[in-house]
């Protein structure tokens, strides 16, 4: 088909393994600029390769296709694809030796892009670089470690690997979600702690790879003492921390806009509005065919347009080609020979 559309600001998915007729009505759509793929979007290397071609062939130029494929528990692609240690496993390898834990992360980073890249992804939504305060449960052992300097370390050699293998990144969940027990995917998540604790502690992660990240996602959190609207409808955080402060130029994705942490900001299309003018360059609706529908139609209503400057920040999003034989690379069969079995005893 391939229509001439520029990409929009909204994330949306599609309903199985192949598109169906809504899926590409959807798709189609103008204010649509990329897809997230989940488990169910998924039975096979060979099946997967087909759904990405006909994503990518609907549009021009194409739309781009993300997934959260952090390693452990997060972790769509499963047969057929490495299995990938959570990041927890990376960090306790590092207290035996930093030298073999960076290169562990670079070398699961590759893994992670290679096989991503081989089957038409474009990016995955990684790595997180929340601290392992030990109290949140819905980030658990998907955050490195407890310290930010060794987050910062273990994520930027892991996204040294993505790199390499042609394939961007996206750091989460901006300032950080690990200190707080409440899971937003359920509830509104409060952080009480003083502006300079955060800044002294979650927020360093951030600040030390924010030249590095291809792009961020905001947390569903309110960090009350900095603003009482949570991060991802923050102009606090966004534009003045975010942008001005960490002088961030990469894409700002919002969190999920289904989970109940969004909730503050009202209806669907609210919602979206709201990110977007909080700053977000992009908004996920997920899981939820009819009301991103009606999240497009409230946007349309509302004015929202794709626009060049989101275009171009974009770009930086999309995949490198590469070969889906992926026995021709050197590089990753000695990458994924090192990683398996990383944390999985």
């Amino acid at each position: 088909m391939n229509l001439k559309i520029p990409l929009g600001p909204v994330v949306t998915n599609v309903v199985g393994l192949e598109l169906c007729a809504d899926d590409v009505a959807r798709l189609q759509h103008p204010l649509i600029g990329a897809v997230i793929l989940f488990a169910r979007n998924y039975a096979s290397p060979q099946q997967l390769i087909q759904l990405t071609a006909n994503i990518h062939a609907l549009r021009k130029p194409a739309l781009l296709i993300a997934v959260d494929h952090e390693g452990g528990r997060v972790q769509r692609f499963r047969e057929g694809f490495t299995a990938i240690p959570p990041m927890r496993a990376l960090g306790e390898l590092w207290q035996r030796g930093n030298r073999e834990a960076m290169k562990a992360a670079t070398d699961c980073g590759y893994v992670m892009g290679a096989e991503l890249a081989a089957h038409g992804v474009d990016f995955s939504f990684a790595p997180v670089l929340d601290l392992d305060w030990g109290e949140s449960g819905v980030i658990g052992n998907r955050a490195f470690h407890r310290q930010p300097k060794i987050v910062a370390d273990l994520a930027g050699a892991l996204m040294r690997g993505l790199r390499e293998a042609g394939v961007a990144n996206c750091g989460k969940h901006f300032p950080g979600h690990g200190y707080v027990r409440a899971d937003s995917h359920h509830e509104i998540p409060r952080d009480e702690r003083q502006a300079d604790d955060i800044r002294a502690e979650d927020l360093l992660p951030f600040q030390m790879l924010s030249a590095e990240l291809d792009s961020i996602m905001p947390a569903h959190v309110i960090y009350e003492q900095v603003d009482m609207q949570p991060a991802g409808f923050s102009k606090v955080w966004l534009q003045n921390i975010l942008r001005r402060e960490l002088g961030f130029k990469g894409v700002i994705f919002s969190d999920d806009l289904s989970m109940e942490a969004a909730s503050v900001a009202g209806g669907v299309a609210a919602r979206a509005e709201a990110a977007l003018e909080a700053g977000c360059d992009m908004v996920l609706l997920c899981n939820d065919p009819i009301r991103c529908d009606e999240l497009l139609a409230g946007l349309i209503a509302r004015g929202v347009r794709a626009g060049r400057e989101l275009a171009g920040r974009l770009q930086c999003m999309r995949a490198h080609p590469r070969s889906a034989d992926l026995a021709l690379d050197a590089r990753y069969q000695t990458a994924r020979a090192n990683v398996v079995g990383i944390g999985l005893d």
